[in-house]
C-alpha cells in the first residue's frame, strides 16, 4: 500500500521552495529595486547625473567664455546666438550658468564631506563611550543648533573672509553639529545589540567593534542626510556668494549672477530667471534622489 507524505515533509516543503527566494532579499538587487519604485527618485538621479556631466565637461559643452566681456553683445536677450542672454558685460548666460554648476556641486560635495568627516567621528566615539565627552560634545551641539543656519553660516564666512574656499569650511562647520547628532543616535541603539556583545567577547578592542561592526550598520542613514546636506549646501553657498562672501567675480557662480541681476530685472530678467532655475532644479533633484535612498535603506520602511 503507497503511503501519502508525511506532516513533517509537507511542513518543510513550504520553506525549501522559498529559501533560494529569500536568500538575496536585502542585498543590493533588492536595495536598487526598492530605489526604482520611486519613480521621482529616479528623475532625480537622472537629472543629478546630468548636472555632473555638465559640470565635469563644462569647459566642452559651454558655447563661449564665462568670464571674458564681450561689449559689443551687452544685455542681448535669448536667441539663437545666445540662447539665455547676455549680461552686463556682454558674457553669455548659459555658459555661466553651467560654470557655475562645477562651483556649485564642488562647494556642496566639499562643505558636506568636510561635515561628514568631522562629525561622523565625532559622534561615533561620543556616542560609544558617554561619559563627559558626550556631555560636552552635546552642549556644543546645542549651542550651534540654537543659531538658524543661514545666520551661523554668514557669521563664521565674516570670520574667515570671502572667498569660495572658506564659504565651503564655514558651510561644513555648520552642517557639522547634524552629522554628530545623528551619529550619537545610532551609536546609542545600536552598542546594545548582540552582535557588539558578541564581538566583545570575542576580544574585539574599542576601535574595531566602532569602526569594523557598528559604522557598517549605521552608514545608510548617514549617506541619506549626506545627499539632503548637498542640497542645503548648494543653496547656502549661493546665498553666501549672492551677500559677497562666496565665490568672487569673475568665477561663474549662481549665487553672484543672481546679485549682478538685481540690479536689472526690469530691463533683463533673464540674468536672474536662468541661474535661479539652475538653483531650484538641482535642489529639488537632490531632494528627490535624498528621499528615494531614505525609502530603499531605511529598514523600517521595507
Amino acid at each position: 500500500m503507497m503511503r501519502g507524505p508525511r506532516t513533517a515533509d509537507l511542513a518543510l516543503a513550504p520553506a525549501a521552495e522559498e529559501r533560494p527566494r529569500t536568500r538575496h532579499t536585502y542585498g543590493f538587487r533588492y536595495l536598487l529595486r526598492r530605489f526604482a519604485r520611486n519613480r521621482l527618485a529616479l528623475v532625480g538621479l537622472w537629472v543629478v547625473m546630468l548636472i555632473i556631466v555638465f559640470a565635469v565637461f563644462a569647459s566642452w559643452i559651454a558655447p563661449y567664455s564665462p568670464i571674458k566681456p564681450d561689449f559689443v553683445n551687452l544685455l542681448k536677450p535669448p536667441d539663437t546666438g545666445h540662447l539665455m542672454g547676455t549680461d552686463d558685460l556682454g558674457r553669455d548666460v548659459l555658459s555661466r550658468v553651467i560654470f557655475g554648476t562645477r562651483t556649485s556641486l564642488l562647494a556642496g560635495v566639499i562643505s558636506v564631506g568636510i561635515a561628514v568627516m568631522a562629525g561622523l567621528p565625532l559622534g561615533l566615539v561620543s556616542g560609544y563611550y558617554r561619559g563627559r565627552l558626550d556631555d560636552l560634545l552635546m552642549r556644543i551641539t546645542d549651542a550651534m543648533l540654537s543659531f538658524p543656519f543661514l545666520v551661523l553660516a554668514l557669521t563664521i564666512a565674516a570670520v574667515l573672509g570671502a572667498g569660495l574656499d572658506r564659504a565651503m569650511i564655514a558651510i561644513g562647520i555648520v552642517f557639522m553639529p547634524a552629522f554628530i547628532r545623528l551619529s550619537r543616535g545610532q551609536v546609542l541603539s545600536e552598542r546594545e545589540q548582540n552582535y557588539v556583545e558578541a564581538a566583545r567577547a570575542l576580544g574585539a578592542g574599542d576601535g574595531r567593534i566602532i569602526w569594523k561592526h557598528i559604522l557598517p550598520n549605521i552608514i545608510s542613514p548617514v549617506l541619506v542626510q549626506a545627499s539632503l546636506a548637498t542640497a542645503a549646501a548648494i543653496t547656502a553657498e549661493a546665498a553666501l556668494s549672492f551677500l559677497g562672501l562666496g565665490t568672487q567675480p569673475p568665477t561663474p557662480s549662481w549665487g553672484s549672477m543672481l546679485n549682478f541681476a538685481q540690479a536689472y530685472l526690469s530691463t533683463a530678467p533673464w540674468m536672474a530667471i536662468y541661474p535661479g532655475l539652475a538653483i531650484f532644479i538641482t535642489v529639488l533633484a537632490l531632494n528627490l534622489l535624498g528621499d528615494g535612498l531614505r525609502e530603499a535603506l531605511d529598514p523600517r520602511l521595507r
